[in-house]
């Protein structure tokens, strides 16, 4: 085993990069938490062990392009190192650093001092950026070398030196999912040492230093230029924070390119096979991190692509990267040879080696001519898992990775036409479920139009609706099914029309029945009715139904659509807070106030729940409002509500959403106007998704008010 080694030691003369084949910046607040605790805890005359640090010496042909850094290897003898395990720690480490440095620069005695001025102790801040973080070039000073940072071509170099290290004149920089966590690292780092410094002063902030930098030790291993730094990476790296299967496959395809003879893939093509590869990684990074509110998971990328680009197989829930890494992306397919016979001359000049120079060139066909006939078949040995494969799989992966996002992020994107954006927004609304592989392949075909998508993701919802909403089918019911769907899209060996037919055709088979007495199609409500049941029992009603809130708002924005000006926030109507309301019981859950025991008099109090879980008594509201005045009379709910101070505490429904304006004309609300606006709501359903019920004695049963029709017993 080596020597333990701390921080100060291991940057002293070292210049560390992160290579391509890894990934970016990976932790969270769970670890950052660990970490802080941890240096806070360690004791100053104790050392901490931290873990291996595993680098491998970058070769020379690769750090004579390091512009920025060459001159530190080149005059002052510094050592280039890749890093292959511990990044993450040393990651955190660099950042606190530079959080370090900006406390003390921004105390007020700081300002106006130059960094050799200002001191952390006995460390000057100049000092301490040179150490670990940055050296400028003299005599100019031009020239800024970082001493840890990425691959130039990496986007989280450029965020880490302008946005992390503050360097100035950034332009427009990429953000990704990776950068996120830079970022969330730096800002939680600024506000504990913040808090640290109020709470304990500035030589608290000198031993966190000494300590972060002298007393956390790590187990620096440099991996031997004829060790396979790859399968060292995929094994190191799972000891600490597992990698991701996106990630593991990144480092997989970047080590493959390395595995090809040279009569296979040439210098030059090897270099721009691996460059592809971190072309795609780094657009698919950006798309999954784009939006910073909600990044989207790796992993849940690459299964999708993985349904929509190789057959899918109903095994297990790791088969899909197990296919990958296992079966499809191997060394084994690479060192296994596979003959391929050439029929001619010309096929056989397709696939030869370029030479030096044009003269070797021809002197060599002038050769194959005179020893090959145009009609002797040639056999050569080919690779398996040929190059071009793994062009053509990260190609798709990257062109994927822009319409992933416009599926999750629909609402005001420029990528879309308006009804595309609206129609995907109500998919996300509604629950995807298993058919955002469908929706996004149907972006990858150039022989599917605007048109022709609005169109699948209409029949896409209205299927949502009725199997799973109303039907209450099984999360995974024919997820196989369209899985496999999304590749045949892909690879247009079906058409839009098609999958359309077999959505419709499963309503139509499964969840509907033909009347004797008509022509009409109508939905088969029994297994809605059960679970309606189960949900009345249980006090809610339709008030627990999860295809309430997606169905009201629904009716809203067909309001909308007649008589515009749309009222009602989804984000609000879906994420009320305990004290608030989204969805109101008109008729409430503690009818306490004479008005509505005076209304509801004629009816048992076993029979009352009803009334208040029914479809009909469930108003959207365009506000949220204080739970407490639900109990208002109907009188009084219709018109604003104001507080001793004349403020407004809620507004009536005559100035509300176009629901509650059309609740508001009723003149009372009693049991005939609850089932009255209930069958409406069942007739809009009915027109919204297409389908019958058959006669109002089955919407009066739905509505769960079949009581009404028979002699009413007083209380």
């Amino acid at each position: 085993m080596n020597e333990l080694e701390s921080l100060k030691t291991i940057f002293k003369d070292r210049i560390f990069k992160i290579p391509d084949y890894q990934r970016g910046y990976a932790w969270t607040k769970r670890q950052l938490n660990d970490f802080w605790n941890d240096l806070v805890n360690v004791p100053m005359d104790r050392y901490h062990y931290t873990g291996l640090l595993s680098l491998k010496k970058v070769d020379k042909n690769v750090w004579t392009n390091w512009n920025e850094e060459k001159w530190l290897i080149e005059d002052r003898g510094f050592k280039a190192f890749h890093i292959v395990d511990g990044q993450q720690r040393l990651t955190t480490f660099v950042i606190f650093i530079q959080a370090i440095s900006e406390l003390i620069e921004n105390l007020e005695e700081n300002k106006g001092k130059t960094d050799d001025e200002i001191y952390l102790g006995s460390f000057s801040l100049k000092a301490i950026k040179e150490e670990y973080l940055v050296i400028s070039r003299p005599p100019q000073f031009i020239i800024r070398s970082y001493k840890f940072g990425y691959e130039v071509d990496n986007p989280s170099f450029k965020y880490l030196k302008h946005r992390i290290f503050q360097e100035q004149n950034s332009g427009t920089i990429q953000e990704t999912f990776y950068t996120l966590n830079l970022e969330k690292s730096k800002i939680f780092f600024k506000e504990n040492l913040a808090n640290y410094y109020d709470k304990y002063g500035l030589n608290e902030v000198e031993g966190l230093f000494k300590k972060i930098t002298q007393n956390l030790m790590f187990n620096v291993y440099e991996i031997s230029d004829d060790f396979d730094v790859f399968v060292a990476f995929e094994t190191m790296n799972n000891r600490g924070k597992k990698l991701s299967n996106l990630e593991l496959l990144k480092n997989r395809l970047i080590y493959l390119t390395t595995l090809y003879d040279d009569n296979e893939l040439k210098t030059d093509e090897r270099n721009s096979l691996r460059k592809t590869i971190n072309d795609a990684w780094k657009e698919v990074y950006y798309q999954l991190g784009r939006n910073k509110r909600n990044p989207l998971n790796d992993d849940d990328f690459l299964v999708a692509h993985w349904i929509m680009y190789f057959q899918y197989t109903r095994e297990k829930g790791d088969d899909y990267i197990r296919f990958l890494l296992e079966q499809k992306f191997t060394p084994q397919n690479i060192y296994a040879k596979t003959e391929i016979i050439l029929s001619s001359l010309q096929d056989f000049k397709e696939i030869m080696e370029e030479e030096d120079t044009e003269q070797e060139q021809e002197e060599e066909e002038e050769e194959e001519e005179e020893e090959i006939n145009e009609e002797e078949e040639i056999t050569v040995l080919r690779s398996k898992l040929a190059p071009k494969e793994i062009e053509d799989y990260v190609n798709s992966l990257k062109s994927s990775a822009i319409h992933w996002y416009n599926t999750h992020n629909p609402i005001n994107n420029a990528d879309l036409t308006a009804e595309e954006s609206r129609w995907i927004d109500r998919l996300n609304r509604i629950g995807i479920i298993y058919f955002r592989p469908l929706i996004t392949t149907s972006f990858l075909s150039e022989h599917i139009d605007s048109k022709k998508r609005v169109q699948l993701f209409k029949a896409v919802e209205r299927f949502i609706f009725i199997a799973f909403r109303m039907s209450r089918s099984m999360a995974n019911y024919r997820n196989s099914e369209f899985f496999k769907t999304a590749r045949l899209l892909r690879l247009n060996t079906i058409s839009v029309d098609e999958v359309i037919c077999r959505l419709d055709s499963l309503i139509i088979d499964v969840f509907s029945y033909t009347s004797e007495n008509d022509d009409n199609l109508y939905f088969y409500s029994g297994y809605f009715k059960t679970f309606l049941d189960k949900k009345f029992k249980s006090g809610g009603g339709y008030y627990n139904w999860n295809g309430l809130r997606y169905f009201l708002y629904e009716y809203e924005m067909e309001k909308v659509r007649l008589r515009g000006s749309q009222k009602i926030d989804w984000k609000l109507f879906v994420k009320g807070e305990k004290d608030k309301v989204s969805i109101e019981h008109i008729y409430p859950q503690t009818p306490t106030n004479k008005y509505w025991k005076t209304k509801f008099k004629d009816y048992k109090k076993s029979q009352q729940p009803n009334f208040q879980g029914t479809l009909g008594n469930l108003l959207p509201l365009s506000q949220s409002i204080n739970s407490s005045l639900q109990n208002d009379s109907f009188t009084d709910k219709k018109t604003a509500k104001f507080n001793d101070r004349k403020e407004k505490v809620r507004q009536g429904y005559s100035d509300g959403s176009h629901s509650e304006i059309e609740v508001s004309i009723y003149e009372d609300w009693n049991p005939d106007n609850i089932l009255d606006r209930g069958l409406k709501l069942l007739e809009f359903m009915e027109k919204r998704w297409n389908f019958k019920f058959e006669g109002d004695s089955t919407k009066t049963e739905l509505l769960f008010l079949e009581f009404m029709n028979i002699d009413n017993l007083k209380k």
